[in-house]
């Protein structure tokens, strides 16, 4: 490590970064019908666009939008550059210098990420065996907010209604719900913003919308925790063809519903796919699914990619030892990865 650098750069990795070619992408828990049609309908418009001004400071459109969807007003939102900015902004505006950030554990490596590269360190607080929040754990561990993703990833699984409810309840803190794969469990924080003062919910159009290589995210908050977070993020950081297709995509809730149903058709017959093959599979309420694996997750994970199917390995870590994590796509995906599976489950014994 260079000199020049601060010294919590040494302990970071690089985040996942494959190599896929033309494998199927069961990896990343993208949308199983593909690109939204608000991306190529967006570009056309963009062409006749003034793309040499700068857009919108605070992506007004899309806050209004947003605001029209949930019945709220613009001002409980917050619009970035995918909701892993918005996540950012959350820990540069509440967590303190050197502070704390309270995360469930396993959850999505960047919640405790965010807070290391925003000077502060994480405070882990293991799910239960059956990955479910231990409310009485999150409340005593020490932080500045805590931050918790239900669906959870990678454990695929909803937090009870009523464990959240309590988490808000008994924090004197921010609570922050990430819920990037919300639209595919059919629940929400959001309605609760009216309720707790403390409630930050963040979601993605990376999944449901189909719009992840655009990168836009939000935030729902009541307005005074909004406006804190505008003075901190970064002024144009949604850039005007994003927020545009953002807002078309809003218009088209038809796309995102056939989504929807094709992850909640299909996720038992993928479920009953892998225990069928020896796989320990877990309950999900998300568009993936955690399962565990009767050998070592890595050299089943090389040997699928091996036959063009990419499933994402969590096996070196704590609690999901030899467990990985499969996107429910379609019939067709879903048959194609299983069959792979097949294969590499004959290799392994």
């Amino acid at each position: 490590m260079s000199r020049y650098a601060r010294p919590y750069i040494e302990g970071l990795s690089l985040y996942y970064d494959p190599k896929p070619g033309n494998a199927l992408r069961m990896d990343t828990n993208t949308n199983p019908l593909g690109e939204n049609p608000a991306c190529q309908q967006a570009l056309k418009d963009c062409a006749s666009m003034e793309l040499g001004q700068y857009p919108s400071t605070y992506g007004g459109d899309l806050r209004q939008a947003l605001a029209q969807l949930y019945s709220l007003d613009r001002e409980n939102f917050v619009v970035g550059n995918g909701s892993d900015e918005i996540l950012d902004i959350i820990c540069k505006t509440y967590m303190q210098s050197s502070g704390r950030l309270v995360i469930a554990y396993p959850a999505y490596s960047l919640h405790g990420w965010f807070a290391t590269v925003n000077g502060g360190t994480s405070v882990e607080v293991d799910l239960d065996g059956d990955f479910q929040l231990r409310v009485d754990a999150m409340v005593k561990a020490p932080g500045d907010l805590v931050v918790i993703c239900t669906p959870n990833n990678p454990t695929s699984n909803l937090f009870r209604a009523d464990d959240v409810k309590a988490l808000l309840e008994r924090s004197k803190r921010i609570v922050v719900i990430d819920e990037a794969y919300g639209e595919f469990a059919g629940e929400s924080c959001i309605p609760l913003v009216k309720r707790y003062d403390n409630l930050i919910v963040t979601r993605t159009f990376s999944k449901a919308y189909a719009l992840a290589g655009l990168r836009i995210g939000y935030s729902v908050a009541n307005p005074d925790l909004t406006l804190e977070m505008q003075k901190i993020r970064v002024p144009y950081s949604l850039d005007k063809v994003s927020e545009h297709a953002a807002v078309l995509a809003l218009q088209q809730q038809d796309f995102v519903s056939r989504a929807v149903d094709i992850v909640r058709r299909e996720r038992p017959h993928l479920h009953r796919g892998l225990a069928e093959l020896g796989l320990k599979p877990y309950p999900s309420d998300a568009n993936f699914i955690l399962f565990r694996c009767p050998f070592e997750s890595a050299e089943f994970v090389r040997r699928l990619a091996a036959k063009n199917v990419m499933v994402r390995d969590f096996g070196k870590k704590r609690l999901l030892q030899d467990c990985a994590r499969t996107t429910i796509g379609t019939r067709e995906q879903n048959d194609i990865t299983l069959k792979a599976m097949a294969e590499v489950v004959r290799e392994c014994r």
